[in-house]
């Protein structure tokens, strides 16, 4: 038994040892875990913001858009700050902002960089706003 050892030791130990010179060789280089995507904030549509009309009560605000992410203390509340922050799993970042400020109580305007939708993007039924994807690349079927 004891033959049989020390020839396995000295069989693996040069092996062992090659291996030691591979410190550059990282595993990280060659995997790439999956990333889940991370959604922040208040996600705030077209049709949301085009629903926004000036004299809306504050109710009717949240009631639209939700409760929003921060609301201005230092002047009464009278600003609304709503914020979405998109970071996928790939390392892009999307982030978008809207602002509402009111008046007495009262919507008096709206900023950032969500815009509102075109009354003929709103009037139009959601079916025929919808795309359809194909996965196994053949053209898709018109409905």
């Amino acid at each position: 038994m004891r033959p049989l050892f020390r020839q396995t030791l000295l069989f693996l130990l040069p092996l062992l040892a090659a291996c030691s010179n591979l410190s550059e060789v990282k595993v990280t280089n060659y995997l790439h875990p999956y990333r889940i995507d991370i959604n922040q904030g208040n996600y705030l549509t077209q049709d949301m913001v085009a629903q926004l009309k000036p004299g809306q009560s504050k109710e009717q605000v949240r009631f639209i858009l939700g409760s929003p992410l921060i609301v201005d203390s230092f002047h009464g509340g009278d600003r609304w700050d709503y914020l979405y922050r998109l970071e996928r799993g790939t390392g892009d970042v999307q982030t978008r902002r809207l602002v509402v400020f009111f008046a007495d109580g009262k919507l008096s305007r709206v900023g950032g960089d969500v815009a509102a939708g075109s009354a003929a993007d709103l009037a139009a039924p959601a079916a025929a706003t919808a795309k359809v994807i194909n996965i196994d690349g053949a053209p898709a079927a018109a409905k």
